[in-house]
């Protein structure tokens, strides 16, 4: 037996000994989109806090790259950048349930910054790296979405927290059915 096919048959192994961990994730999944579902502006609470706490890491991540000397942004933009990721990641995740009625603006205004900030990456690194159309994509994105939130921010917050519940909920079900099925799996003896 070739070395690959050694590491296809551990991994098999190891998949089917761990079946109860896609289950756990599956039912949890599940959970969490019927509470989003059914109760949308308490998930939206739980959404802001989220969204607080990955705009506090990038703001760290943004921190880092700021002393650094080869930084592709200039200092001014990065700051600028990182203090109103740390002022939306604060207040998102020490007030999550009265941010969650302005989220969707505070979220718009941010994503257009965080847009804005990408497509200028982008335009700065694209001799350095390949794909870099990808990020400034992202960043169109991002701004498109953005001005979304601030247009309509009620229907906004509310149709963002069903879908979201509605793809944790699909998520969960497909992790549920994958996990009782790969506890039935046995691996092939060779």
């Amino acid at each position: 037996m070739s070395s690959f096919q050694e590491s296809v048959s551990q991994a098999a192994q190891s998949i089917g000994r761990s079946w109860w961990v896609f289950l756990l994730y599956g039912i949890a999944a599940v959970v969490f989109g019927l509470i989003a579902i059914m109760r949308p502006m308490e998930a939206a609470a739980a959404l802001a806090w989220a969204a607080g706490v990955m705009a506090l890491v990038e703001a760290g991540i943004g921190i880092v790259a700021l002393f650094n000397k080869d930084a592709p942004v200039s200092k001014a933009w990065l700051a600028f950048y990182i203090l109103v990721s740390i002022v939306f990641g604060v207040m998102a995740v020490m007030f999550p349930l009265a941010m969650a009625g302005s989220l969707v603006l505070v979220l718009g205004v941010w994503l257009i910054i965080a847009g804005i900030f990408r497509i200028v990456f982008a335009i700065r690194v694209r001799k350095e790296i390949v794909g870099e159309w990808l990020i400034a994509l992202s960043g169109v994105l991002a701004i498109v979405l953005g001005i979304a939130f601030l247009r309509n921010p009620a229907i906004g917050l509310f149709t963002t927290a069903i879908w979201i519940g509605a793809g944790a909920l699909a998520y969960g079900v497909l992790q549920v059915f994958a996990g009782f099925r790969f506890r039935k799996h046995k691996p092939v003896e060779a």
